[in-house]
């Protein structure tokens, strides 16, 4: 890979988090150690012009950048938005309906009236073909390819953009799948993206197999199209390198593949907050943190324990369609600083999920929105002062005071300031609940792990979120509205493999597992040296999904990559983690090996920004106070004002303060004792 300059022309390594309302930039240059950012308003209709402009706004040009790490929420919105090419299925004759059938759940059981949401490719456009494969995958129909070659020239005729072949135990067999893909792309040439259920993600059920499959399709063009524009601007304007993009399970792809599998995008910008929060908390000496990324329209949380980020291997963007790619385990909420707050018909403040969003934004911004948010909220409350990024928002507090007190306080007979309180704990109440489903649904107490809370709103809220759950500690990054952008850096290459085995694990099968290890080794090593990655850097991980016998949701327990000798380690871990997640475990029940898997990492050089020295010096006089509201127990309290640059490691900030920066504004309340640390963030403790 081309990751090194060559020369010392090339000096910065960027990542770029491209968000529903600001494009946030990180660049780390290599030759002195300094760190800048750069937050410019999103694209939606030209996302890589934005990409552009954030390199632009930081006075460097990309012949300079060595390496360039994104996090981009294109397939997040074209599913979201079902701005989606004209697409098909290919499925099994009698199961083109499995995808519309899905498994007969709901996101609300109780509510007859609401739908699940229509699959992504209509019914006219799933076609099918004779075969038949059992699940020990013996071939019970052959494939008929004559029946493929007509499909083809009408699939052809009708302008399909991309197909997904879909066939049921596939998993066991993928040759037929395999041989009808080969089929329709030499049929319909190398503008028609086709991909296999079966190579996408090797799972035994059919519904979350084919709805992984399906969005795969339907992503992959307009992945595809994104990053080739991206990359076609930024090889016109001198960048020699890789243009990495970041997947929902941790680590970054190719363009290449991410073009490939472009349903691992559909989480992209949204684990490099998770990631972020995980490296930012452990430079602060927290291995049990829980991070909260509040931007302008959604909170994304995540919990790492002990050092470790879970993953799921069952999400979506919408419910009723799996995505089956492993991902980072992460809440979203519709709780950001642009959330709208309003009335109920029952007269009850509500808050989110609708969202100003960047266009109009909120009524304080004064570009057309007249619906009160959060951020209308906290200017009224005097926690945001007169603008934003550093001056280029002005903010219009009469406009703030309009929209709360028309919507909230008149509403309920209350003044500005009781609305406008009111608005943020309720804001602070939802997201209080989310943190609780991701930390004590999981068997977690949230008093054991540090809170760091980032995105531009974080800051403001995460000191009352924090009392509100008893959490101790609270990290304030030293980026907080960058600091997603900053996850797209700590990220490596990295590939799934899976293939199922369900049998039970005992010494009788320890030679069929290490076969199949080696197998699964064999192909990441594969994958990893077409991406150019040198084979000292390649790192492979293997994991076992298992469960008792009987039950049909498993655990996944990490493994080393050694040759195993024995599976009785692996079973103790594996009990040990069913009583840690399901309060309980069964010696002496049989457990069962679900599927094997192997993660495979290319080592990507990471940035190491060099400490500030400890100065520990006293902290400078505020350059201005302004009065600021702190909850009923102290109103408002005229407060200090400090820039963030002049604080410096060491120093002790004793609340209440507000910190102003580029990127985002912190607030310590009355009662606080925090201190700058060696990298610049803020620790704030309660007294």
């Amino acid at each position: 890979m081309t990751q090194q300059a060559e020369g010392g022309s090339r000096r910065y390594r960027v990542a770029i988090d491209t968000g529903g309302t600001f494009t946030d930039a990180y660049f780390f240059d290599e030759a002195t150690g300094a760190i800048s950012v750069t937050k410019v308003p999103s694209r939606p209709d030209q996302p890589d012009a934005a990409v552009m402009a954030s390199i632009e706004a930081a006075g460097i040009t990309p012949a300079e950048i060595a390496l360039l790490t994104h996090g981009t929420t294109v397939a997040t919105n074209a599913l979201i938005t079902r701005k989606l090419p004209k697409a098909a299925i290919v499925a099994t004759r009698g199961f083109r309906d499995i995808v519309e059938i899905r498994d007969g759940t709901k996101p609300d059981l109780w509510d007859a009236y609401v739908d699940v949401a229509p699959p992504y490719i209509r019914r006219r456009d799933r076609f099918e073909v004779t075969e038949r494969v059992d699940y020990k995958g013996k071939v019970v129909k052959p494939l008929d390819e004559a029946e493929v070659r007509d499909l083809a020239r009408l699939l052809k005729k009708r302008g399909y953009r991309a197909v997904a072949v879909c066939f049921m135990n596939s998993y066991a067999n993928p040759e037929p799948e395999q041989r009808c893909k080969a089929i329709l792309e030499e049929a319909l040439g190398p503008d028609v993206f086709v991909c296999a259920s079966a190579e996408v993600v090797p799972e035994m059920f059919e519904h979350p197999r084919h709805s992984t499959a399906m969005i795969n399709a339907v992503t992959g063009p307009v992945v595809g199209r994104y990053i080739e524009a991206l990359d076609r601007s930024l090889k016109s304007a001198g960048y020699a390198g890789d243009l990495l993009i970041l997947h929902s399970g941790g680590g970054v792809l190719t363009a290449a593949g991410a073009s490939r599998f472009a349903a691992r995008l559909a989480s992209s910008g949204i684990v490099a907050g998770a990631i972020a929060g995980a490296h930012i908390a452990k430079q602060c000496g927290f291995e049990n943190a829980i991070s909260l990324d509040m931007g302008g329209t959604s909170t994304d949380i995540s919990l790492c324990y002990k050092g470790v980020l879970p993953t799921t291997q069952r999400w979506h963007v919408e419910y009723g369609y799996p995505i089956m790619f492993p991902s980072i385990e992460v809440i979203t909420i519709g709780a950001g600083g642009g959330s709208i707050a309003w009335i109920d018909p029952g007269g009850s403040l509500r808050n989110g999920p609708q969202s100003a969003g960047a266009d109009p934004g909120p009524a304080c911004y004064g570009t057309g929105g007249t619906e009160p948010t959060n951020t209308d909220a906290n200017v009224l409350l005097g926690r945001l002062g007169t603008s934003l990024l550093d001056g280029k928002v002005a903010l219009d507090g009469e406009a703030a005071k309009a929209a709360v007190t028309g919507t909230v306080g008149d509403r309920l007979g209350i003044d500005q300031t009781e609305a406008a309180d009111a608005v943020v704990r309720v804001a602070n109440a939802n997201m209080a609940n989310a943190v609780k489903l991701i930390s004590v649904g999981r068997g977690f107490d949230p008093r054991d792990f540090a809170l760091v809370v980032f995105g531009g709103a974080g800051p403001l809220h995460g000191a009352d979120l924090a009392r509100d759950l008893d959490i101790p500690v609270v990290i304030f990054p030293r980026f907080p509205g960058i600091a997603s952008a900053m996850g797209c850096l700590l990220v490596d290459i990295r590939h799934d493999f899976a293939t199922m085995f369900l049998k039970g694990a005992s010494s009788e099968t320890l030679d069929e597992v290490e076969a199949e290890f080696h197998k699964l080794e064999a192909e990441a090593k594969d994958r990893l040296r077409e991406e150019g990655v040198a084979p000292g850097d390649m790192h492979l991980q293997r994991a076992f999904e298992m469960r008792y016998v009987g039950q049909w949701r498993q655990l996944t327990i990490d493994v080393e990559s050694a040759k195993l000798r024995s599976l009785d380690d692996v079973l103790d871990r594996f009990h040990q983690e069913h009583a840690r997640a399901y309060s309980f475990e069964d010696r002496g029940r049989t457990v069962e090996i679900y599927s094997l898997r192997v993660v495979a990492r290319g080592v990507v050089p990471k940035p190491r920004p060099a400490p500030a020295s400890q100065a520990g010096g006293s902290v400078p006089e505020a350059a201005a106070r302004r009065p600021v509201h702190f909850g009923k127990e102290h109103g408002f309290v005229e407060t200090p004002v400090l820039r963030r640059d002049v604080l410096e490691a060491g120093m002790v900030l004793e609340g209440p303060m507000v910190i102003e920066q580029l990127d985002s504004t912190v607030v310590l309340p009355p009662g606080t004792r925090s201190e700058v640390t060696p990298d610049l963030h803020i620790v704030m403790r309660f007294t």
